[in-house]
Formats: structure tokens, sequence, C-alpha cells
């Protein structure tokens, strides 16, 4: 049993699974982009729709990251 439960501790982590969402705001990034330009490049005008289905997960899961902190909305950057 013990052999069991080291070999689930010492398993690589399995990255989580890419959202098509994520995928897509993923192919649109060029370099640091503001929010409006992101949203523009994927042709989505809702922001509250753009933030829960594409940015937060992309943070959530550490594939984009916020370059200017106190401007949230510019500067959201590929972190690859």
């Amino acid at each position: 049993m013990l052999d069991v439960i080291l070999a689930a501790v010492q398993a690589p982590q399995v990255s989580p699974q890419v959202t098509p969402q994520v995928e897509r705001l993923l192919a649109a990034l060029e370099g640091a982009m503001s929010r409006g330009r992101i949203q523009a490049a994927l042709g989505l005008r809702d922001r509250k729709w753009f933030a829960e289905r594409y940015l937060l997960p992309a943070l959530r899961d550490g594939y984009v990251e916020i370059r200017v902190p106190t401007h949230p909305a510019r500067g959201i950057s590929n972190t690859g």
C-alpha cells in the first residue's frame, strides 16, 4: 500500500487540459496586449464573458500573466 502512495506522490503532475477558449486566447496574443486588444482580436464584445471563459482560466492555469498589476486591463502576456 505504501508503494502505491509513494508512486502517486512521485508521479509527474499532469498539466490541466486547455480549453478551446484558452487556446484561442493564446493564439491571439502578440507580446503584451491590453484586454481590449485581445477581445478585438478574438472578435468578442462582452467583457464579462471574455473574463470568465478566456482570461481567468488562462491566468489560473498559468498560461498568461498580467504584466502591469496596477492596470489589469493593460499588459496581459503569454508566460511561455
